[in-house]
C-alpha cells in the first residue's frame, strides 16, 4: 500500500516537436528546470518517504529538486521509463501525425504496436506491475513520488481507473503536473489528476 504523487517531467525542447521516447541525452530546458524547482517548493510541506524516476534525464532531473528539498535520494524505477516507440523515436510530430498509423494510434491505441517497439498494452502492463509491487514496500499513508513521462503516466491512471486502453488518449498530464493515486489491495483511488501549481496559467 502506498499513496503515490505520480510527476510528470518538466518540459524540454522535443516536446510537441519530437517523440523523444528513450533518446538520451534529453535534458530539462530553462521552462522544465523552473517547473521542476516550482513542484519541489510546492510539495515541501510534505513527509516524502521516497523519491523514484524513470531511468531518462528528463525524468531525473524533474526527481532531483524534489528529492533534495525532502532529503532523500533519487532511487530508479525501470517501469516508469517512457514507451520504447521504436523506429518512431526521434521523428517529427508532424510528420508522424500525418502518417496513415496515427489515426490508429489515437483511436485504437489498444491494437497498435510501435514498429520495433512496444505496444501500449505491454507499457501499461509494465507501469501498473511496477507501481503495484512498489505499492508492498510502503504503509498506506507513506508519501511516494514517482517521475515519469506523459504516456505512460495516461497509462497507469486509465490501469487503475479500469477505463478501457482506447480510451486512455482521452486523459491529459501536462509537464510538470501531479497526479495522487492510492493504492489499496491492488485497487486505485484518486485525488488530484493532472494538478500544476500554476494551473490556471497553463490554460
Amino acid at each position: 500500500m502506498a499513496t503515490f504523487l505520480l510527476v510528470r517531467h518538466g518540459e524540454n525542447d522535443m516536446i510537441g516537436r519530437r517523440l523523444a521516447g528513450r533518446i538520451p541525452d534529453v535534458h530539462l530546458n530553462e521552462k522544465g528546470q523552473a517547473q521542476a524547482r516550482r513542484v519541489a517548493a510546492g510539495l515541501a510541506a510534505l513527509k516524502i518517504r521516497a523519491v523514484y524516476a524513470s531511468p531518462l534525464e528528463r525524468a531525473q532531473e524533474t526527481a532531483e529538486p524534489i528529492a533534495r528539498v525532502q532529503g532523500v535520494p533519487v532511487q530508479t524505477l525501470p517501469e516508469l521509463t517512457e514507451i520504447d516507440f521504436g523506429e518512431w523515436e526521434g521523428k517529427s510530430l508532424a510528420r508522424l501525425k500525418n502518417g496513415r498509423q496515427w489515426k490508429i494510434v489515437q483511436g485504437s491505441p489498444a491494437t497498435f504496436r510501435f514498429p520495433g517497439g512496444e505496444s501500449f498494452a505491454e507499457a501499461q502492463a509494465r507501469v501498473a506491475a511496477g507501481l503495484l509491487k512498489l505499492s508492498e514496500q510502503y504503509e498506506e499513508k507513506d508519501l511516494v513520488v514517482c517521475a515519469a513521462h506523459s504516456d505512460v503516466l495516461r497509462l497507469a491512471v486509465a490501469h487503475f481507473l479500469e477505463l478501457p486502453l482506447d480510451h486512455f488518449q482521452r486523459i491529459r498530464i501536462r509537464p510538470a503536473s501531479v497526479t495522487v493515486l492510492y493504492l489499496n489491495g491492488g485497487k486505485g483511488f484518486f485525488g488530484p489528476i493532472n494538478y500544476t501549481f500554476d494551473f490556471f496559467s497553463a490554460l
